[in-house]
């Protein structure tokens, strides 16, 4: 059978294009198609490849390297970016590769007033195969990485997201049904708002598209959990009840806006050891999330998330023990409250330029059973430039600003200037 090469390159960026173009300096065609005597431009394996609504800023787009099947049917395609980032911290640090507002020290300590760091472990890599089959439907196969290694080692490897999903049903670890990815705002700050819902989780997730504005999703997800816990009154056992989210969402402009409610079911585990018996907490929480393109120019994210158990689901919170915390001498746990908002504007000054700014809080509740050092809130402001030089590559600019307030009034702040350099492949 006859075939041949097609091999092109594109730029799908242009003045005034909304936040799914600017995300990355272009969205690159195939590079390379290996393919039979049949159209490729309308082939339906090659626009799910190169679909981008609901990603997060960082996430990855489309692949430069795509390979296709003689029959037209399955796409590989192989991408990823090359990030490395300096950093220099003034008046206070947020002693964390990343800006950190609940690592700010608090009260402020004279020996952490300056730092300077470099990196590159956020550099990513994926594989995603994309494809039609009779006797499944469409289906794509995804996995991702990145370098911050186990527990935080860098430069290991360490696998971001890894799925399978089949028509309507995803298997594997992806973004957690209750984080938005699309309403974070744009951040060379790996973690980003303090306040932002950013969980991935092992999960099965069932997503319904009821018409072209309207769609939900849910899912089981394998739950992971940080307690505090009061010495020998009780302590950390293994969950027995998966983590239950849900959202309904509606968008308009070809899903350059949308909102999206959703919401959150945990039942957190523990042991209590005055009682001898194992015991759980509920823990809840609502979000109302989205972005909003009100011009081609300018773009409106926010988020609010609100409830209580969830704290693992929040950047400042997550892994700190605030899931659940000692409630009195009897070895009951509770779930306290938590509440995260975030805010903000991109301005898309032209094609390979743009700018924004966002402000977001973190604050937890119910810290009585605590000691004084117990985090209460901590603001994170963000101030940011975003510039393509040529194809594939984006230089950027940031200014941080982070406060952390204790239970016991001590606070601390810091101040961060980043910069990054990225190529995309």
């Amino acid at each position: 059978m006859k075939r041949k090469y097609l091999i092109g390159l594109g730029l799908a960026i242009g003045c005034g294009a909304t936040q799914a173009q600017t995300i990355l300096p272009d969205t690159v065609r195939p590079s390379i198609i290996l393919t039979d005597e049949q159209q490729t431009t309308d082939n339906g394996v090659i626009k799910a490849m190169y679909e981008a609504n609901g990603l997060h800023f960082q996430d990855p787009r489309a692949p430069r390297f795509l390979f296709m099947d003689r029959k037209g049917k399955v796409a590989l395609g192989i991408g990823g970016y090359v990030k490395g980032t300096m950093s220099v911290d003034m008046g206070g640090i947020s002693d964390n590769l990343d800006f950190v507002t609940a690592d700010i020290p608090a009260p402020k300590q004279p020996d952490m007033r300056n730092q300077f760091q470099m990196d590159a472990s956020t550099s990513r890599i994926f594989l995603k195969l994309v494809g039609d089959n009779t006797a499944v439907g469409d289906f794509t196969v995804y996995v991702e990485t990145d370098f911050r290694g186990k527990d935080g080692h860098q430069y290991n490897l360490r696998l971001r997201q890894a799925y399978i999903k089949l028509g309507n049903v995803l298997f594997g670890k992806a973004r957690s049904t209750f984080a938005d990815g699309a309403a974070g705002p744009p951040t060379i700050d790996f973690e980003g708002p303090s306040g932002s819902v950013s969980k991935k989780n092992t999960m099965i997730q069932y997503k319904q598209g009821i018409n072209k504005n309207w769609s939900f999703a849910a899912s089981i997800e394998s739950p992971s959990e940080s307690y505090t816990i009061a010495k020998d009154k009780s302590e950390s056992i293994k969950q027995r009840i998966p983590d239950i989210p849900a959202y309904l969402q509606y968008q308009w402009d070809e899903g350059q806006s949308h909102i999206r409610l959703s919401g959150l079911f945990r039942a957190l585990s523990y042991r209590n050891l005055v009682k001898e018996k194992n015991e759980y907490a509920i823990g809840w929480a609502a979000q109302l999330s989205g972005m909003v393109a009100f011009t081609p120019r300018i773009t409106f994210y926010y988020q609010a998330a609100y409830g209580k158990g969830y704290a693992d689901y929040l950047n400042d919170l997550g892994g700190s023990g605030y899931d659940l915390i000692p409630d009195g001498d009897g070895g009951k746990l509770t779930a306290p409250y938590a509440l995260g908002i975030v805010g903000g504007l991109q301005y898309n000054i032209c094609k390979n330029f743009f700018v924004s700014a966002s402000y977001s809080q973190c604050r937890l509740y119910d810290q009585a059973s605590l000691n004084g050092s117990a985090y209460k809130y901590g603001d994170y402001v963000v101030a940011n430039a975003f510039y393509s030089p040529f194809s594939n590559c984006q230089v950027g600019v940031e200014f941080l600003y982070g406060n952390r307030h204790n239970y016991d009034r001590t606070s601390g702040n810091a101040h961060r200037l980043n910069a990054m350099i990225q190529y995309n492949f």
